[in-house]
């Protein structure tokens, strides 16, 4: 099985690499005995990531997620980078393709399949609902340093 490989880690910043988004099928994610998610790999851990889980998941075409599931309190955002396929929530089904962005609410009942000719590779976000306020959105400070290369 494939493994995250980490590039950079200080007092700040940590920077992993999953790969190309071609070899993501090379990874495989167990969550139980019976439960594989092939193609998928979870990188909010190898980050040190506090506020968020993040994984890339690739669907060969003809494949699906195989299950519906929801979040006790995470949402989830979902990021489609490359192919086609489609998403359902609480029985609405939808197209993706690349440029498509999902948000789902924790109770939202998700999956997503590739109905496509090609691989279908997502990025997902889930974090915390209901945590981001109006002060959030200006909490970015820009420094008058010079940037240095």
């Amino acid at each position: 099985m494939k493994q995250i490989e980490k590039t950079i880690e200080s007092a700040n910043a940590t920077a992993v690499s999953v790969g190309s988004l071609s070899g993501l099928c090379d990874y495989v994610v167990e969550l139980g005995p019976d439960v594989k998610i092939p193609g998928k790999v979870f990188v909010g851990a190898a980050l040190g990531a506090t506020g968020a889980e993040v994984s890339f998941q690739m669907f060969q075409p003809g494949t699906e997620t195989g299950f519906l599931h929801t979040h006790k309190t995470h949402e989830e955002l979902y990021f489609f980078l490359r192919g086609t396929g489609e998403f359902q929530v609480d029985g609405q089904v939808f197209n993706v393709g690349e440029g498509s962005v999902v948000r789902v609410a924790p109770a939202g009942k998700r999956s997503v399949r590739n109905n496509g000719t090609e691989p279908l590779v997502m990025l997902c976000v889930q974090y915390k609902g209901g945590t981001f306020t109006s002060e959030d959105a200006t909490d970015g400070n820009i420094l008058g340093e010079p940037v240095v290369w």
